[in-house]
């Protein structure tokens, strides 16, 4: 046990046949379960997995007959834990990325129950982002701020982090049935949480890079997952703001919307009045940048309200 609490660490692996024992090797020995899910890997990621069990009580080998995807065998994990009484849940992958020293420090907010989910942060200084590419670090930064806007958690940073920890009333409250299974769980599970009420902390640590290499491809990745935001996020406002609870915002921001759209169609026009017609371009020019001001101060003023609703507190506490 870590400080009283049942504490169990998720381990999804696909191809990881080269890394999954040195990953079991350094799992922290106050863990009391480690659920290790192997997404139908069609190499010997299973065979080394079932082999290191016999050694070791603590691990409990999870098989899928069918690929799910990182997001799937993680939420197999949680539901595994859930059934055996764990009380904080981490994710660790089987890639050997995520170094064991930094766990306490994941665990230690959900354990004095000052949050109920806690999320590594490679982002913070340059020290810490040593190893990381700049296309990466890129990536990770655009995402991030998209993240941001979807789930409302204004203040998080690098959510593309799959090092985090979990209490067991996070897990009991929102429905990791429905949590995105691929990648891009990381950020939709934020949207579920910040829903819900949760309280959410980053733990600064370093990146580490070895042996693994990235499955993404991030030629998909980035248009799939920015797709996924923009759905979670009308989900996140008709759900907080419209059902659970009311706040205006949710005018504003479609307010914000709609008078920057109308202001990019008056712009288009503006050009065909001038270059088609042959007229002067200037009151529909003027037109359209008014609009667009509009719509991007109702945006701000829709962004401000929903982090005062981070800031002032949730409904956990």
């Amino acid at each position: 046990m870590y400080r009283n609490k049942k504490t169990a660490v998720v381990v999804p692996a696909y191809k990881e046949e080269l890394l999954i024992v040195p990953t079991l090797e350094s799992i922290p020995d106050f863990v009391d379960r480690v659920y290790v899910v192997n997404d139908a890997s069609p190499d010997q990621t299973g065979a080394l997995i079932d082999s290191y069990a016999k050694k070791d009580s603590r691990v409990i080998p999870i098989h899928h007959l069918k690929n799910k995807g990182v997001g799937g065998a993680i939420i197999s994990g949680y539901k595994r834990a859930l059934s055996d009484g764990m009380d904080i849940v981490a994710v660790m992958a089987g890639d050997n990325q995520m170094d064991p020293a930094f766990l306490p420090e994941l665990l230690d907010p959900v354990a004095d129950e000052a949050v109920d989910y806690s999320v590594g942060n490679r982002l913070v200084n340059e020290k810490f982002r040593e190893g990381m590419s700049t296309w990466r670090f890129v990536g990770n930064s655009v995402l991030t701020l998209l993240t941001k806007i979807a789930s409302g958690y204004w203040q998080l940073m690098d959510p593309q982090n799959g090092y985090t920890a979990i209490s067991r009333r996070a897990l009991e409250t929102i429905s990791i049935d429905n949590i995105y299974p691929r990648y891009g769980y990381c950020n939709d599970i934020l949207v579920w949480l910040n829903t819900f009420g949760f309280r959410v902390r980053n733990v600064p640590h370093p990146a580490r890079y070895g042996l693994e290499r990235s499955k993404i491809k991030y030629s998909t990745y980035i248009v799939r997952l920015s797709w996924l935001l923009l759905n979670a996020f009308i989900w996140r406002m008709k759900m907080k703001y419209v059902l659970l609870s009311f706040h205006p915002l949710v005018f504003f921001y479609c307010a914000g919307v709609f008078f920057t759209f109308i202001s990019v169609l008056f712009g288009l026009y503006a050009l065909w009045f001038k270059f088609i017609m042959n007229n002067s371009i200037f009151v529909p020019a003027v037109v359209s940048v008014i609009l667009f001001a509009l719509g991007v101060q109702f945006l701000l003023f829709a962004m401000m309200f929903d982090m005062q609703e981070e800031n002032r507190g949730v409904w956990y506490s």
